[in-house]
């Protein structure tokens, strides 16, 4: 098993060129079940969630040809409509395929996705809408198995709640149905609306594309010819690096970015004391004398995202006050806390609130990673600890960030893969 080996560094500098999303990647690679030609994807990040999909839609069939960031789906050979709990325990999202699978074949199994370290994620909202469009769903021995007697039907559709993978689901599960569907209380993430763009330029009528109302005309079934495109940057990553330059105090450019995505994450910056050069798809982030504190809540885009949260609480612990951070979406996304008060942080925890004391000068220690982007704030704060500081369990980093230990490298940061 690996983990990473690092010791703080006076500053970075240097440019960081940001991969493709991976929560847009996903969608999109599940979306070519709909396709009737091979799909190209450019601008794919190496990780290990779009290794895991596309091992999924191997097993089922489809062929994928992986050349550096960019992947040939092709599954017109799609023969096989269950995916099994062996690939699905591994990622949640591979839920994703139901709403195509089921729109294609007009029935699927697909094991049921299980726990989720940071918090439930129920698929309830799947499963409802689903029905709605005339769906007949049974959950046995720990499979959703579900058919389509007269096939999907376009309806009215309202979500209690805004959910991302929810959302994407049903739109491509109505790409291919009869008549229009419409979501009422759809999420309005960049990685959904990249979706809806991509079936729309594919001949699916899709309105109020990054609005909470969409409009899905299906086509009856008929597959769809889909061309070659690019995903979007992943703005997770982006965030994640700007907080190593205003951690650490640092001028550092990030490029293939996207900034109009960024605009929650670089706003709690500049409160903190950034400041920025912003241009059409480049951000260089200033390094500012000290580190104000921030007051941050947790919500649906364009609102903070709950992906940035424990790099923020990181950050804060080097903020000259009292940061607060509430998390709003997710119960248990809080657990990198205990790990980084290893490191000497001073943070209380009151439900879905933590209180930030800075600043605090941090230890290097033995860490281990609890979640994706719990890893990634263990990194930024070993960055400014005194001393070594070894992250276990990095295989949650490995899942979302590409090549980071590299680009944290050719910064400046003093930052080694090793073995157990």
């Amino acid at each position: 098993m690996d983990y990473l080996k690092i010791h703080n560094v006076a500053s970075l500098e240097g440019t960081i060129n940001i991969s493709g999303a991976k929560n847009a990647s996903l969608p999109l690679i599940a979306m070519s079940i709909l396709a009737k030609n091979s799909v190209h994807i450019k601008n794919l990040p190496q990780v290990v969630d779009i290794k895991t999909l596309l091992k999924l839609l191997s097993n089922l069939g489809a062929t994928c040809n992986f050349l550096d960031d960019r992947v040939i789906v092709n599954t017109t050979s799609l023969h096989e409509t269950k995916a099994t709990y062996d690939i699905v325990k591994t990622m949640r999202a591979s839920i994703l395929v139901l709403g195509p699978i089921l729109a294609r074949f007009g029935h699927c199994e697909v094991s049921l996705p299980g726990g989720c370290a940071i918090g439930q994620r129920p698929i309830d909202l799947h499963l409802k809408a689903l029905e709605q469009m005339g769906a007949k769903i049974n959950i046995k021995a720990g499979y959703i198995e579900a058919r389509t007697p007269n096939g999907l039907k376009g309806c009215e559709i309202i979500f209690d709640k805004v959910t991302v993978t929810g959302t994407a689901n049903i739109v491509m599960a109505a790409a291919l149905a009869k008549g229009v569907t419409s979501i009422t209380n759809a999420a309005r993430e960049p990685e959904v609306v990249q979706l809806c763009e991509v079936l729309h330029a594919s001949g699916v009528k899709i309105t109020g594309i990054g609005t909470a109302i969409l409009e899905i005309h299906g086509t009856d079934g008929k597959l769809l010819d889909i061309e070659e495109f690019s995903v979007i940057p992943d703005r997770i990553e982006a965030g994640t690096y700007l907080c190593a330059g205003a951690i650490t105090k640092s001028e550092l450019t990030l490029t293939n970015v996207e900034p109009k995505h960024l605009g929650a994450v670089i706003s709690k910056l500049e409160e903190m004391g950034s400041t920025f050069t912003i241009t059409k798809n480049t951000i260089t982030i200033h390094p500012s004398i000290k580190i104000k504190p921030v007051k941050i809540v947790t919500q649906e885009y364009p609102a903070f995202p709950t992906d940035m949260q424990a790099q923020f609480l990181a950050l804060a612990t080097q903020a000259d006050g009292v940061s607060i951070i509430e998390e709003r979406l997710f119960e248990n996304r809080f657990m990198h806390v205990s790990e980084l008060q290893r490191m000497g942080a001073d943070i209380t925890l009151n439900g879905h609130t933590a209180t930030v004391n800075g600043k605090m000068d941090l230890c290097g220690t033995d860490v281990m990673a609890t979640d994706l982007r719990a890893s990634s704030a263990l990194v930024l704060a070993a960055l400014v600890a005194t001393g070594e500081t070894n992250v276990h369990r990095i295989y949650h980093l490995d899942r979302g960030y590409d090549s980071l230990e590299k680009k944290l490298q050719d910064v400046g940061a003093n930052i080694q893969r090793l073995k157990e």
